[in-house]
């Protein structure tokens, strides 16, 4: 789990000036029925504890933006792959002058000044005490404690705008989001006795090492997914990597890994750094993280040649309780060529923020895949209980894995694929069913009939959307060889398939493939993928859901065929 809030100033306050009358015409804007579960109220949080709190004031156009994601990004538009520059993008993310205007109005009133933090100015940052918030929001901070961990946050169950500011600002955060601090850790390893070269005997699948169904290497995911190991060709063809909660990647260690696991490649390829809200990725032996070093490895080792980056996003948060997930997309969408891919291997449950929130960060996934960037995260490791080991009396679909504008890999194993038992899948509460999965969902709903029902949303977004490997990953941590296992692995394999695909494309003289979504469920899409049909994803005191022929919520429309891939996107 990242580590709690922490905050900067960005605003000056009085704490006894008196609120403008003009503002004290207050409506309820957000609220939450009830604390979540793990979470006990221990009492009103003290009335001169600093809070660093930010609002996202309403956007000017985000309907026209997602006409435009659409319209570069389906495979049969007269539009496709002429991706968004950083100017139009923030044309259509913008607020309207009026709103800029009497939401700094709103705070003169209480003698603050707020701080833009966002490309487009959508999100302004200010610091007050409990006091003063409790006051100019009509709200009721408390200090919540995390059952399990001790840990404490800060927040209230419900709070109000002025009337007068509706439609002009959207949200207060953190307020009535909260995170989990067992959340974002979606690895299961053990350690391994030693690396080891030896030759693989071959299974009875064509060119797979039998040993793959016990141990994954780069070279059985190439003989899966016909991965070639020729080395890509293009510069500006840029493979980001996120790294979060102190976790720090090794290039010793991906020295090592390189020298056992891909003997073809020379052992002096790395990655390059990022950092962000004070990240760092410091190369100090014993201080490498798991997740950093399997994100890494099997980027740099399985999109060979790709230019890989490591965006190490630290404490000095500006995105309150979602700890860099909102931060690291406002720092890309500020620059002028983001990567064309960027996975992800964190995540939480979408209950723990509030669906204003998570439209929020979604629509900044949207403005990014404008931009040309695929965007992947691993769907979750819980099954139909998402990030959660507390009880489940419905299904817990996962955060970003509903939002319509990313590409969520679940997990499989196995020489003859099978989904991993653990992979998250399902339907969001938050977000609708969106076009371009309408019709697979639709026969999937249908094949299953009554079954689990009531337990999940059956208009949702569904996800995952593909899958890839993710039992059993061979990594190698400070020396020594681990086996890693979730979706978490996954997510970097499909990424890296992406990267090399956007390689060859740009070779060719054609735009990077962008937003995945259209085009996996696409007919030439479906068709290029290896669809799985066996396994569930078990969870909430139920076998959850099963892997069946088409896209299931479990594998999605299932794992990638390199070749039949290649040929979808025309070359």
């Amino acid at each position: 789990m990242l580590p709690g809030l922490k905050f900067l100033a960005f605003a000056c306050f009085i704490a006894s000036v008196s609120a403008n009358p003009v503002y004290r015409s207050l409506v309820l804007h957000e609220q939450r029925e009830d604390v979540p579960a793990g979470f006990v109220n221990t009492g009103a949080a003290p009335a001169d504890q600093v809070l660093s709190l930010r609002v996202a004031l309403v956007n000017s156009d985000m309907a026209g933006l997602e006409k435009a994601l659409y319209d570069v990004s389906t495979p049969d538009s007269s539009l496709y792959g002429q991706h968004l520059a950083k100017e139009d993008v923030e044309e259509f993310v913008k607020p309207a002058p009026e709103s800029v205007t009497m939401v700094n109005e709103f705070f003169a009133s209480y003698n603050i000044t707020a701080k833009s933090i966002s490309p487009a100015g959508d999100w302004l940052a200010f610091s007050v005490p409990v006091s003063l918030a409790n006051e100019m929001f009509d709200a009721n901070f408390s200090v919540f404690q995390h059952e399990k961990t001790g840990k404490q946050f800060v927040r209230t169950l419900a709070y109000s705008i002025p009337a007068d500011l509706q439609g002009h600002l959207d949200l207060v955060h953190p307020t009535i989001t909260f995170e989990s601090p067992s959340a974002r850790l979606p690895l299961i390893s053990s350690p391994l006795p030693a690396i080891t070269t030896s030759t693989p005997t071959l299974s009875t699948r064509q060119s797979v090492p039998s040993s793959c169904d016990s141990i994954v290497t780069p070279a059985c995911l190439e003989a899966l997914y016909a991965i070639p190991t020729t080395l890509a060709t293009e510069s500006s063809n840029v493979l980001g990597v996120s790294g979060f909660a102190l976790e720090y990647a090794s290039q010793a260690d991906l020295a090592d890994f390189l020298k056992y696991l891909r003997t073809d490649m020379s052992d002096n390829t790395t990655f390059s750094l990022q950092t962000l809200d004070g990240g760092q990725n410091p190369q100090t032996v014993g201080w490498a993280g798991l997740e950093a070093n399997l994100d890494t490895q099997y980027t740099v080792g399985i999109a060979s040649g790709v230019p890989t980056t490591f965006i190490s996003v630290g404490e000095s948060t500006q995105d309150g309780a979602l700890d860099g997930l909102l931060d690291i997309i406002n720092f890309l969408l500020n620059e002028s060529n983001p990567p064309h891919v960027l996975t992800t291997s964190y995540g939480l449950n979408e209950n723990e923020m509030s669906s204003a929130l998570a439209s929020q960060l979604c629509s900044a996934y949207m403005q990014l895949g404008a931009r040309g960037t695929s965007i992947l995260f691993a769907s979750g490791d819980g099954g139909v209980a998402g990030f959660s080991d507390e009880t489940c009396t419905t299904f817990l679909p996962t955060f970003p894995s509903g939002c319509p504008f990313m590409t969520s890999v679940g997990a499989t194993t196995g020489i003859e694929e099978t989904a991993w038992t653990s992979t998250s899948g399902g339907f969001s509460n938050y977000f609708d069913i969106p076009s371009y999965q309408a019709d697979a969902v639709s026969s999937y709903l249908t094949t299953l009939g009554s079954t689990n029902s009531g337990l999940f949303n059956r208009t949702g977004r569904a996800f995952p959307d593909v899958s890839a490997q993710g039992g059993n990953f061979e990594v190698v941590l400070n020396e020594a060889a681990w086996l890693v296992s979730g979706t978490s692995c996954a997510s970097p394999v499909f990424a890296s398939v992406v990267a090399l695909l956007n390689d060859r494309l740009i070779a060719a003289g054609k735009s990077p493939l962008g937003f995945l979504n259209p085009f996996l469920y696409s007919a030439a899409g479906q068709a290029a993928l290896n669809d799985i049909t066996s396994g569930d994803n078990a969870g909430c005191s139920t076998n959850g859901f099963s892997a069946a022929a088409g896209w299931d919520p479990v594998t999605g429309l299932g794992t990638p065929n390199f070749p039949n891939l290649l040929s979808a996107v025309g070359l």
